[in-house]
C-alpha cells in the first residue's frame, strides 16, 4: 500500500478543519502527500510517519483496517469476559452468541485468560455491558461499539508497553488515525493474551 492509498484510509478529523476538497487535491498530489505526511509526524503520529512515511506503509501493509479491527474486536471482547461470564439470562447469553460468535467462546475460554480484575473494574464491566444490551434496538451497534472501542484501548496500552519496538508503537498510532479522535481509556488485559491474540491474527494473515 503506497502513501496515497494510506493517507486516505486516515479519518479525515485527524486533519482538522481543512476542506475536504483541498484535503483530496492534497493526497492525489506528491508535494501534497508529504506536506500531510510531515504535518502528522510533527503533531499526531511521529512513530508512524518518521523517519520517512515508508515505515506507515509497512505497518499499514502488515495490519490493514480489516485485520485490526478483527484483533481489537477479540480484544474487547476478552477484555469483557469477567461481565459476559457473569451474564447468564438468556436472552442476553443468546444475542452474545449471535453476535460474537467465535469471540463468545474466546471469552469464555479460562484458559485464554482467567478474567481476574478488581472489584471496581468488574462492577464496571458488568454496568456497561448491561447498559449495551438493554439500549440496542436490533442492530447490535452499541454492543458492538463497546467492544470496539475497549479493543483500541488494548491495543494501544500494548503498543506503549512495548515502545522498545518502533513497530509495535507506530501500530498504535496507525490503528488511532483509522478512528475518529477519542480519549483513551484504561486497559488491563495481561500482556500474555493479548500478546497470543496478536499472534493469532497476525498468523492467520500470513496463511
Amino acid at each position: 500500500m503506497g502513501l496515497h492509498g494510506v493517507l486516505a484510509e486516515i479519518h479525515p478529523g485527524w486533519y482538522g478543519d481543512v476542506d475536504p476538497g483541498l484535503l483530496r487535491r492534497a493526497q492525489d498530489s506528491g508535494i501534497g502527500r508529504r506536506l500531510l505526511a510531515r504535518w502528522l509526524a510533527a503533531d499526531v503520529a511521529p512513530r508512524l510517519f518518521a523517519p520517512s512515511p515508508q515505515g506507515l506503509a509497512t505497518v499499514a501493509a502488515r495490519w490493514p483496517r480489516e485485520r485490526l479491527a478483527a484483533l481489537s474486536r477479540d480484544l474487547g471482547t476478552l477484555a469483557f469476559a469477567p461481565a459476559i461470564r457473569a451474564e447468564v439470562r438468556r436472552e442476553p447469553v443468546r444475542r452474545l452468541r449471535h453476535v460474537l460468535g467465535n469471540s463468545y467462546l474466546l471469552a469464555l475460554d479460562q484458559s485464554v485468560w482467567d478474567g481476574r480484575v478488581s472489584a471496581a473494574i468488574g462492577k464496571r464491566l458488568k454496568t456497561e455491558l448491561g447498559a449495551a444490551l438493554d439500549s440496542d434496538a436490533g442492530d447490535h451497534a452499541n454492543l458492538l461499539a463497546l467492544f470496539d472501542r475497549q479493543g483500541r484501548n488494548e491495543v494501544r496500552a500494548a503498543a506503549v508497553r512495548n515502545d522498545a519496538g518502533r513497530d509495535d508503537a507506530a501500530l498504535g498510532e496507525w490503528l488511532m488515525l483509522l478512528h475518529p479522535q477519542e480519549a483513551a481509556a484504561e486497559a488491563y488485559l495481561p500482556e500474555k493474551p493479548v500478546t497470543m491474540l496478536f499472534m493469532h491474527h497476525a498468523a492467520r494473515a500470513a496463511a
